[in-house]
């Protein structure tokens, strides 16, 4: 509300009060707002009262999406979310903005993350070429995996740690082990239940894509890599892009999760939240850049062409415009040089 607005209403509420003598021009006239304007915005009481009433109702929309599974999300998290109601709600980003700001609605700000860097306790000369080299979406659905360990810090001094492997080009989590030590074989873990849940859709090209971890330079993991078929590929020793999509996750996963097991006392609890994280992440955590659709819903997309949501204007089916053999063969651009010369 502007400032004469807020004029206009006290000189409304005294002129309407009881046992008022004020006349509107003398209030008008020490306020200093004119009378024209005043009985303008008395005219126009009833168009906000609706005004209002439509905002209500909307921001009711929006507090459902915002608070859907628990997690909240920014004004895209909403619009897409609303999308994906029955029936789908089709409202502007600016109007979402503008009633989040007006019912003081706000979305957590992604806070600096202290355990991105990880300790390596171990160090071997089993490294493996980048074969990546930062071309995250150009090859399409699994052929192109991200992995990596975090830690989640509880009750104090307890830590767990979590192994991840997904899908760079739809972002879908394929496989995930939660350990209560920072042992080897959950790792190795962690590809056994990729292999079992999504084998059939690998490709003889694909690659995992880590840092220089001792987890993915020991024997075991390169033993269980060759079983498997599956060509490995390596951050750059202190590179801070290689492998930021996965970065990406572990913060913003971080950011849904610490409120929630801020209080936790057991490992239980905190498998408990990483698994309904999970079931969320890949199911209705929509993301903008995946067509509005979670990654689950974006995979399905890519491979069967069809849009999942009834809408005006869908977009159109996504294409990838690399060749699988093509997948380590490219020399580093000149962008990726520049990028490495701010990293250093």
């Amino acid at each position: 509300m502007g400032k004469a607005a807020v004029l206009y209403e006290i000189i409304y509420e005294t002129v309407t009060s009881e046992g008022n003598d004020l006349s509107v021009e003398l209030l008008c006239k020490i306020a200093g707002v004119s009378r024209s304007g005043y009985y303008y915005w008395v005219k126009t009481i009833p168009d906000r009262q609706r005004q209002e009433e439509e905002d209500r109702a909307d921001f009711k929309l929006i507090l459902i999406a915002y608070n859907h599974r628990g997690y909240s999300k920014g004004a895209r998290g909403i619009y897409m979310c609303m999308l994906h109601m029955n029936p789908p709600v089709i409202m502007n980003l600016k109007k979402i903005r503008r009633l989040m700001k007006k019912y003081r609605l706000e979305c957590p700000v992604r806070r600096a993350n202290p355990y991105r860097q990880m300790q390596k306790a171990i160090k071997t000369s089993n490294y493996a070429d980048n074969l990546l080299l930062r071309e995250f979406e150009k090859y399409g659905p699994r052929m192109v995996l991200l992995t990596d360990i975090t830690y989640i810090p509880y009750d104090y001094d307890e830590v767990a740690y979590l192994s991840v492997i997904m899908d760079a080009y739809t972002k879908q989590v394929l496989a995930y082990v939660l350990s209560e030590s920072l042992e080897v074989d959950f790792v190795k873990e962690t590809v056994e239940i990729l292999v079992r849940n999504h084998g059939v859709s690998l490709h003889k090209e694909t690659i995992i894509h880590s840092d220089q971890g001792s987890h993915y330079t020991s024997t075991t993991f390169i033993r269980i890599m060759n079983d498997v078929n599956i060509r490995r590929s390596m951050s750059r020793r202190g590179n801070c892009w290689d492998n930021a999509p996965q970065e990406s996750f572990f913060g913003h996963m971080k950011d849904h999760l610490m409120e929630r097991i801020s209080g936790a006392t057991r490992y239980s609890e905190v498998k408990f939240a990483v698994d309904d994280y999970m079931d969320y992440y890949n199911n209705e955590r929509y993301v903008w850049d995946l067509a509005y659709l979670s990654p689950n819903e974006f995979y399905d997309y890519v491979m069967t062409g069809k849009y999942p949501l009834n809408i005006p204007n869908p977009p159109k089916p996504p294409r990838y415009d690399k060749k699988p053999e093509d997948l380590g063969k490219k020399e580093e651009s000149k962008a990726d040089k520049a990028a490495d010369d701010i990293c250093s």
